[in-house]
């Protein structure tokens, strides 16, 4: 998962940027058959190198100084991550002219641990419970210590915060009691990305899915009101949704983006 996050987040932040079209992608692959043999040893001392080495290398891969518009994809888990769920919407997004931020997977799980240490603080959970999730919350994050070390030491690339921060930062706005589907871990998302100056959303959720539209649709109102220049499009994807209509979405928001972008320039 470490391997996985630090990916996306190096890919996403370089591909648009680069000077040679499909350096990011050959860097990209070389970096992925590296890893997938190395996996087999298990050997830490490897992985530590390998998260710094992949740090440096797409620190260093020439790049363009022009500014695009920042794209976050937040939402139901499944949609947010699987191109073929929410048809190619990074694909898209780049093609459109955006540097594509995506939260690492891991929050994910740390959410679902965190969660843990609520029920038990303000609800009925077990003591157990508690004490279980908190150590597996210092063990995701005594694993990607390195990662988050060599990101902050990176020119191009943002560290992750860690989930007591989000946690924080969701209570300004709603309860942690709000566990349902991504639940409060979704508005914590939008509220950190905003802080870290990435305005423009893709909030996805599927069709039919109650507890992400509560507190996806659900919390743009109040983010808005608290951040005016919150630039969020939550688009449904469904087997019967129209894709013309969720292209029709992201042009509109692409199109708010660039000049909220020209604005500020």
């Amino acid at each position: 998962i470490v391997y996985g996050d630090l990916l996306q987040r190096v890919v996403s932040g370089t591909r648009p940027y680069e000077l040679h079209p499909g350096s990011t992608e050959e860097l990209y692959q070389h970096w992925r058959k590296k890893i997938k043999a190395g996996m087999k040893n298990g050997n830490l001392r490897d992985f530590k190198e390998n998260v710094r080495a992949i740090v440096n290398e797409f620190d260093a891969l020439p790049r363009s100084d022009k500014k695009l518009p920042k794209v976050a994809i937040v939402g139901e888990i499944l949609v947010k991550y699987h191109p073929t769920a929410n048809n190619n919407l990074q694909a898209v997004l780049e093609a459109e002219g955006a540097e594509v931020v995506m939260p690492d997977l891991m929050d994910f799980f740390l959410y679902c641990c965190y969660n843990q240490v609520f029920k038990y603080e303000e609800l009925s959970g077990k003591r157990k419970s508690m004490k279980s999730a908190k150590l597996i919350i210092q063990l995701l994050e005594y694993s990607r210590k390195n990662m988050k070390s060599a990101l902050e030491a990176s020119t191009h690339f943002h560290a992750p915060s860690t989930i007591e921060k989000k946690a924080k930062k969701a209570q300004e706005l709603i309860s942690l009691g709000n566990q349902g589907g991504e639940g409060w871990f979704l508005t914590a998302e939008m509220m950190e990305l905003i802080d870290d100056g990435v305005e423009n959303i893709v909030c996805v959720q599927p069709f039919a899915c109650l507890p992400n539209h509560v507190m996806g649709k659900g919390m743009i109102k109040p983010i808005r009101q608290r951040y005016p220049l919150a630039n969020i499009a939550p688009i449904d994807y469904d087997p019967g949704a129209s894709e013309v209509n969720q292209l029709n979405r992201i042009k509109l928001m692409m199109e708010t983006a660039k000049r909220n972008l020209d604005r500020k320039s």
